[in-house]
């Protein structure tokens, strides 16, 4: 091999060998076959587990799938399209196991990045291992947020090529942006991309700034257009998913509402995305923005408790207590004191090194990114406030596009985890490998110091003027502890926990300092030339890596891996139960669990093997999840059930968790033919009317569809029964005497569902809310339900388009830059 050519590649090999044997090393157990018993994925195989036995038996997944919510699109859930483009998060991931794959893509992404950069490749490693390994994401992955990893792997890929595009590369940066496009886009979790482009535009803007300064209009444009196509080229790839989701969400509690229930109180509502106090759980406690750098300020997570070293413990037995029963006390409250929906499952950790890097380097460096980087940082963080600062956040809410479609605002802080480690290598690169360097750094000291110091002092006035005050203090001050009647003992408690979380507070300000001074010290033995760049580089590096791998392995380590046979046997295992019902051969009942977690991701099992009333989405149906609130979240109402369908009930002992199986003889089956159509003005007086009606003889419609109702004529003969039942296909048969009304058992979805009569398409109704109904002539007819949605068919076209547009612009992008490069070298 050319000496030469070896000599430039081998760094890049020495990276990738080192982002191999670290994430092997943090994963170990995946390499002997064990695998995380993520829940949140056994959530999603259970829900999916309809579409998997569909498609074992046609050779393809449905379209609908029966067994969540009675019944939901199913390419919500699974989704499968046609693509010329092979595996590639396979291809980047080296065919590793997960989650080795996810923290080895992201490292891999991450140098990239530092590469278009422009950066030393010691700093790319260091920073890419920086951002793979912020604690953020081994939280994540073991509970199971796939797509969500994969999507904030990806980031720096785009940006990657975004910079390579601004930076005069053209043909390198459209292969890299339309690959990252592709990857991005393809990850499917649209909150995080929607997070990336905020980025992606302020880094944009700075960009258009100096080049209007410049006047480099040319460039501008081919940068600009270059990014737009290649972008376009990925997001048409996953035109399927785009345009299946964009239509569902018009129906889902993301679209909007037009009811608000309080209890039994219905009124008229207008919305057009979620409602803000659901939009703004999960807002991050102004405070914990603090656990970037100091990851245990808060107490970790909530899993955390409070040990025989508690300051309740000493108080508590001053008061008199019992050491013992001092200790089982203060263990069994939680050291966590944060926001307790919002990182309660552990810290944002970036590094404490990492982020005194970024710092520096927000002061040092003086390209177009520092301010983009800076100013994104601030409205991230803003933004992750949510409800705690609603001023800022409503405003958000109400003008920002799409914005009102997500929740969880804590989730923004993906946006400094991002940005943070960029700013920092910028910054040690600035430090170490500027032209006179020494020189520089010399000159630039006093601000290091001050930009530092600066950080320790605000971190110092936190820990002196917070009051240390929790919101699960309430709760213990409202406990009895004893038969005195007095809070004291409350107060005692609260008084101890205050004292431990200041404490460790006190611990993490400390441990930040040490940090600080090990960056200094090292920038200082550089400056009096005791040691070389590479030399700090490697030191803060590993202490960097092995600073986060020991947080890291508090929130994902050896004792979370399972063999597969354990975790197939918890999610496939049936229970006398399952075997009771599935006894049951009818092709159309529903199942309820009175689970207390039966519409939450923590009860899959009854949708894993039965057509289930509850299951768990993000996106539910507005007028299911209408339902739900209205008749269903206290426990149940009989008649509700009965429409649904719901031929068994599960019931659960409250003391003993022992479940029990009551069968519903009372559900009116697929369909029935009603005696009357009860027709209503709106949503409110609807759904108000079918917990007051019987809706076996009477139908509830709307005032909006009376042209398409035919009130039936009462003829005990006329029948209609069940002929067919297939997930995207349900086909009934009539035999009516007189014109009548049939109510069918199904979801109303108009977004794709068909109806038929003998052949011929036929408008049919929203009914009894949540259901759907038609009128039916006189004599013998066959009546049939297809699920045929445009959007499907047309997001397949386009997106078989788009492959192989992302397959010609990154193949064609690497081929015209190395011929680029070549004639380069010629000259």
């Amino acid at each position: 091999m050319n000496k030469g050519l070896l000599k430039k590649i081998l760094p890049h090999l020495l990276a990738v060998l080192i982002f191999l044997i670290v994430s092997v090393f943090f994963n170990k157990p995946a390499l002997e076959g064990n695998v995380l018993g993520q829940h949140d994925i056994l959530g999603w195989k259970g829900m999916a587990q309809n579409a998997f036995d569909y498609k074992a038996k046609t050779g393809h997944y449905p379209l609908w799938n029966t067994n969540v919510f009675s019944g939901m699109p199913n390419y919500l859930i699974v989704i499968e399209g046609k693509s010329i483009l092979p595996d590639i998060n396979k291809i980047i991931g080296l065919g590793l196991p997960a989650p080795i794959n996810y923290f080895f893509i992201a490292c891999i992404c991450f140098y990239i990045l530092c590469l278009a950069l422009g950066l030393n490749p010691m700093i790319g490693i260091m920073g890419a291992l920086a951002y793979a390994f912020a604690t953020y994401n081994p939280i994540i992955i073991n509970a199971g947020h796939i797509t969500k990893m994969f999507a904030i792997a990806y980031m720096p890929l785009l940006l990657a090529g975004m910079i390579l595009s601004y930076h005069k590369k053209y043909w390198l940066g459209l292969a890299v942006t339309t690959l990252g496009a592709y990857l991005q886009i393809s990850a499917n979790h649209p909150q995080i991309s929607y997070y990336f482009f905020i980025i992606a535009f302020f880094v944009t803007v700075a960009y258009i700034v100096y080049w209007v300064q410049k006047k480099e209009w040319k460039h501008m444009g081919l940068a600009l257009g270059i990014t737009a196509i290649s972008v376009i080229a990925g997001v048409a790839t996953h035109a399927l998913s785009f345009l299946t989701t964009s239509e569902y969400s018009k129906a889902t509690m993301r679209g909007g509402k037009t009811i608000s229930i309080e209890g039994d109180k219905v009124q008229a509502a207008k919305t057009t995305g979620l409602d803000t106090s659901y939009a703004f759980s999960y807002s991050l406690g102004k405070g914990e923005v603090v656990t970037m750098i100091m990851p245990n300020a808060y107490g970790g997570s909530a899993k955390n408790a409070n040990d025989e070293n508690s300051a309740v413990v000493s108080k508590l037995v001053k008061k008199g207590a019992p050491e013992g029963t001092a200790i089982q006390i203060a263990s069994s409250l939680p050291k966590f004191w944060g926001e307790s929906d919002s990182t309660s499952g552990g810290p944002l950790y970036a590094g404490a090194i990492i982020c005194i890097l970024a710092i520096i380097g927000f002061v040092l460096y003086k390209k177009p990114l520092r301010w983009a980087l800076l100013a994104v940082s601030v409205v991230g963080m803003l933004m992750a406030w949510g409800r705690h600062f609603p001023s800022f956040n409503l405003f958000l809410f109400n003008h920002l596009p799409l914005y009102d479609k997500f929740r969880a605002p804590s989730i923004t802080m993906v946006i400094l985890q991002f940005t943070i480690p960029v700013a920092a290598v910028l910054g040690l690169q600035e430090l170490l490998y500027r032209e006179k360097s020494k020189e520089l750094l010399k000159a630039d000291f006093k601000k290091i110091i001050y930009a530092v110091g600066g950080l320790v002092a605000l971190l110092g006035i936190m820990y002196l003027m917070m009051d240390y005050s929790s919101s699960i203090d309430q709760q213990v001050l409202a406990r009895q502890w004893d038969q005195s009647g007095t809070d004291e003992i409350g107060r005692q408690i609260v008084a101890g926990l205050k004292e431990d979380r200041k404490s460790l507070f006190g611990m993490q300000l400390l441990r930040t300092i040490g940090f600080a001074i090990l960056v200094l010290g090292m920038l200082y033995l550089y400056l009096k030339n005791v040691v070389k760049q590479a030399v700090v580089v490697a030191v803060l590096g590993l202490i960097t890596v092995i600073d986060l791998l020991v947080v890291d392995k508090d929130y994902l380590n050896d004792e979370d891996y399972h063999s597969k046979d354990e975790i197939e046997a918890q999610t496939n295992a049936k229970t006398a139960i399952d075997e009771q019902i599935l006894q049951d051969k009818s092709p159309d009942y529903r199942v309820y669990s009175l689970s207390q977690e039966r519409f939450s991701a923590s009860d899959y099992h009854v949708s894993t093997f039965h057509k289930a009333i509850g299951g768990y989405h993000p996106a539910k149906l507005r007028i299911y999840q209408d339902i739900i609130e209205r008749y269903l979240s206290g426990g149940y109402s009989p008649q509700i059930l009965n429409m649904l369908n719901t031929k068994y009930i599960i019931m659960q002992d409250p003391q003993t968790g022992k479940e029990t199986l009551m069968p519903n003889t009372d559900a009116y089956g697929p369909c029935w033919l009603v005696k009357h159509v009860k027709l209503v003005k709106d949503d409110v007086e609807e759904i108000q009317a079918i917990g007051t009606t019987n809706l076996k003889d009477t139908a509830v419609v709307q005032q909006a569809f009376a042209n398409l109702v035919t009130q039936p004529v009462a003829d005990s003969l006329s029948t209609i029964t069940l002929a067919k039942f297939d997930n995207d296909e349900i086909e009934y048969s009539a035999d009516c005497r007189s014109a009548q009304f049939a109510v069918f058992s199904e979801v109303y979805y108009p977004y794709g569902w068909n109806a038929y009569i003998d052949g011929k398409k036929t408008e049919y109704t929203k009914t009894d809310y949540v259901l759907r109904g038609i009128s039916i002539p006189a004599g013998k007819h066959t009546v049939k339900f297809a699920f045929e949605p445009t959007s499907y068919k047309k997001g397949i076209t386009i997106a078989y388009i788009g492959s192989y547009l992302v397959a010609l612009f990154f193949l064609g992008g690497l081929f015209m830059a190395w011929r680029e490069n070549k004639k380069k070298k010629a000259a």
